[in-house]
């Protein structure tokens, strides 16, 4: 493991991001068949239980638009969603979680618990609450200069 005493905030927070999706990848590959990568995760997360068109998940992802389409693509191939056409657009194109891919996502949000719950274990409780809660504050950096 990085020795991670030295590292800044942002370095930390990576760190430990990439080591919690992995633990996550890795339960999921043990038990499931079908691949899928985080970044088609990501898109599922904007798009369960909803309806959206291509071009609303495109806005809400940090994706170029091609590569928004690669990964629709890809869910579809998989069988996890379905693209239709738009009542009164010839333009758009709304996309929905097939059954499949709900029972995925479920499953993968299963996963997420236990791994929380491993969390929770090694650090505490109170740890895990704190740091959520502090993940949640309003940073207010989306509306810093660069």
């Amino acid at each position: 493991m990085m020795e991670l005493q030295n590292l800044d905030v942002i370095d930390l927070l990576s760190e430990r991001h990439a080591i919690l999706h992995r633990l996550v990848e890795d339960k999921w590959n043990e038990h499931n068949e079908i691949y899928i990568s985080n970044s088609e995760w990501y898109i599922l997360a904007r798009i369960y239980k909803k309806r959206p068109t291509i071009s609303d998940v495109t806005k809400s992802v940090d994706f170029s638009r091609q590569a928004t389409h690669k990964f629709i693509k890809r869910l579809q191939e998989k069988g996890l969603v379905e693209v239709t056409n738009v009542e009164h657009s010839k333009k758009h194109k709304a996309i929905r979680m097939t059954a499949f891919g709900e029972e995925c996502y479920e499953k993968n949000k299963l996963i997420k618990i236990e791994v929380e719950q491993q969390l929770i274990n090694v650090i505490g409780e109170e740890q895990v609450t704190n740091l959520k809660n502090i993940l949640k504050l309003d940073w207010g950096m989306e509306r810093l200069e660069a």
